[in-house]
């Protein structure tokens, strides 16, 4: 793991163990459900980062991922359905020295808060968004979500959805995203690596978590998670790593005609030189947004991570730089900044 993190943020006088982020709640999600595990290696990033407890805060909206502030040893807040990320923008804009991270559905993110979602991502604060994506409805039964496949047989689509399901990094990089990534519930090392690149970025981050619905949805990832296909069917990018994957690493990306394609290295004349190498932290999306919508082989790790400025230090600047050239100084100063007048009886 990188160590470089946010040091505007007051860290720890001890250090912390996973231990420390544990809460005195029962967990209520159901027997093998992903969220197990994320929220698992959520509480080893935050020992890693050794922040102090009281400056983590974890808010949520509605949902089964949404339990999860009451999991987690630290301030939260459990919102209302979709306004996650609305609640975390004024509690990062209110406290600049707090990390942030929201909790969130494929529902609750992309379907009722779907504007809230593009627009935190546009505004680039720094708060980190883990987007869990069972691509259903799992707290409210089984009902289809937006990121149901298309034909997904569920309660409110017996006959098959009809809808084009939204792809989240597209999404994210659409709406001028700095930063995306995706892992998968088993994979706990790959989870922990991401959201700790997550808080070491300045800037909104957005992970999505392919998880797994064990009650209504059982089996969505199968071709990602079953171990024989699964290094065929995966490819985790690293920045300045050629984009190989397969079960003999013999599988890699190159740039056809715009497109992205599979090739083998051996054949026809490939070798390792003519695979891709990642750069997640190039300002062109250009890629990026390839990686994001491919599906065979689907793509894990951070997709991008490119610097720029944030809406919360912008907007401090602007504070300091008002401050500095205004007579009012403290709400004495405004309240006796105009004109003035006594109520004689």
């Amino acid at each position: 793991m990188k160590k470089s993190i946010n040091n505007t943020i007051p860290k720890s006088d001890v250090p912390l163990t996973p231990k420390d982020f544990e809460s005195d709640q029962i967990i209520r999600w159901c027997p093998g459900c992903g969220d197990h595990m994320i929220v698992n290696s959520l509480k080893k990033v935050f020992a890693e980062i050794g922040y102090k407890k009281e400056n983590y805060v974890v808010v949520s909206g509605i949902g089964c991922s949404s339990r999860l502030p009451y999991y987690v040893n630290s301030y939260g807040f459990h919102g209302i359905h979709g306004r996650a990320n609305a609640i975390a923008s004024g509690v990062k804009i209110a406290n600049p020295k707090l990390s942030i991270w929201v909790a969130t559905g494929d529902g609750d993110s992309l379907a009722i808060g779907g504007n809230h979602f593009i627009h935190v991502v546009r505004r680039n604060l720094d708060m980190n968004i883990i987007l869990f994506n069972n691509q259903i409805y799992g707290l409210t039964k089984g009902q289809y979500s937006p990121t149901s496949p298309l034909g997904a047989v569920t309660k409110t689509s017996p006959y098959g959805t009809i809808e084009h399901p939204f792809t989240t990094g597209e999404l994210v990089l659409g709406a001028q995203g700095t930063f995306f990534a995706r892992s998968l519930d088993i994979l706990v090392d790959l989870t922990t690596n991401v959201l700790f690149e997550a808080a070491s970025h300045d800037g909104t981050s957005v992970i999505e978590i392919f998880q797994n619905c064990v009650i209504f949805n059982d089996g969505a990832y199968n071709e990602i998670t079953n171990k024989e296909n699964r290094d065929d069917n995966v490819l985790i990018v690293e920045d300045g790593q050629p984009m190989i994957f397969g079960k003999n690493k013999d599988k890699g990306l190159v740039l056809n005609n715009f497109n992205l394609e599979v090739v083998t290295i051996g054949e026809n004349g490939i070798t390792e030189k003519d695979i891709l190498v990642h750069d997640a932290k190039t300002p062109s999306p250009f890629i990026h947004l390839m990686l994001a919508k491919m599906h065979h082989p689907w793509v894990f790790g951070v997709i991008r991570k490119t610097p720029a400025p944030t809406y919360d230090d912008l907007m401090e600047e602007q504070i300091s730089m008002v401050k500095a050239k205004s007579n009012i100084k403290c709400m004495d100063d405004l309240l006796n900044s105009g004109d003035t007048w006594e109520i004689k009886e």
